[in-house]
C-alpha cells in the first residue's frame, strides 16, 4: 500500500530531518560537507524557498525550511535528496550500493516566536550537544558558521519569523533541559506540531496529524467488570 502524501502548506516553518540508510557515514570529508552545501544552494534558488537554518552531522542532516506556497516542501526535499544521491553515488562510485537515505525525510510545523528559536538552536548546537565541538560557532557546517561570515558560496540564508537575540552564538551553547529534550525529541519522531497547546491542535487538524497527539500503542482496555 503506497504511503499518503503529506499535507506541507505554505506559510508554515517546518523542521527537516533526514539519515543515511544503516547508519552510513554520508558526510566524511570536507568536500562531502561542501558538496551537500553546494545543493542546498542550488535548491533554495531553484525553487526560491526559505532556509532560515541547517546543520550537517556525519550520518544526518537539520534544515529549517520556511516555503511560501503549498507543496513546495515536498517537491524541494523530494529534489535535494535525489540530487544529492545521485551525486554521492557518482563521486563515490557506488551506483550499485542502493539508497542511501533510510527512507523519505521527516519533517514537524514549527510556530513562530520562542518556539522557533528553541528549535534553530536545537538545530545549530548539534555538534555541542554529542561532543564533537566545546562551542557550537565551532563546527564550520551549520547556518550558525553564516550567521558569522563564514562564506559558503553562494548558500544564503533568509531571516526567520524572528529577529534573533543578541550574542546568539552564546545563547545557542545553553543545553535544552530534558523535558525540552523530550517535547523535541518527540516532534522529530512523530512529526507532531512543536508549539503551544492551541496552536499544536489547530495544526494537527489542519495538515491531518491528529494521530502524532495521541500516546503510541493500543487503547487500554477496559475491563466491564469493574
Amino acid at each position: 500500500m503506497s504511503r499518503a502524501k503529506r499535507k506541507s502548506p505554505g506559510g508554515y516553518l517546518y523542521h527537516v530531518l533526514n539519515r543515511a540508510n544503516g547508519r552510513l557515514r554520508i558526510f566524511r570529508k570536507d568536500d562531502d560537507f561542501t558538496a551537500f552545501e553546494r545543493i542546498l544552494a542550488e535548491g533554495v534558488e531553484r525553487f526560491n524557498l526559505r532556509l532560515t537554518g541547517y546543520c550537517l552531522m556525519s550520518n544526518h542532516w537539520h534544515l529549517l525550511l520556511w516555503p511560501r506556497l503549498d507543496g513546495e516542501l515536498s517537491m524541494f526535499m523530494q529534489w535535494i535528496t535525489l540530487t544529492h544521491s545521485q551525486r554521492w553515488h557518482v563521486s563515490h562510485g557506488t551506483q550499485s550500493m542502493g539508497h542511501l537515505y533510510q527512507g523519505r525525510f521527516k519533517s514537524f510545523p514549527i510556530q513562530s516566536g520562542s518556539h522557533y528559536l528553541t528549535v534553530l538552536r536545537y538545530v545549530e548546537q548539534n555538534p555541542l550537544r554529542v561532543g564533537i565541538v566545546k562551542h557550537s560557532i565551532e563546527w564550520p557546517y551549520s547556518s550558525l558558521a553564516i550567521r558569522q561570515g563564514m562564506d559558503k558560496e553562494g548558500l544564503r540564508l533568509s531571516a526567520g519569523p524572528v529577529s534573533l537575540p543578541r550574542k546568539w552564538d552564546q545563547f545557542v551553547d545553553l543545553l535544552p533541559n530534558e523535558p525540552d529534550l523530550r517535547k523535541l525529541e518527540a516532534c522529530m519522531s512523530r512529526g507532531r506540531p512543536c508549539g503551544h497547546e492551541g496552536w499544536v491542535e489547530k495544526t494537527a487538524k489542519e495538515m491531518d496529524l491528529e494521530s502524532t497527539l495521541r500516546p503510541r500503542g493500543r487503547p487500554k482496555q477496559v475491563n466491564e467488570a469493574e
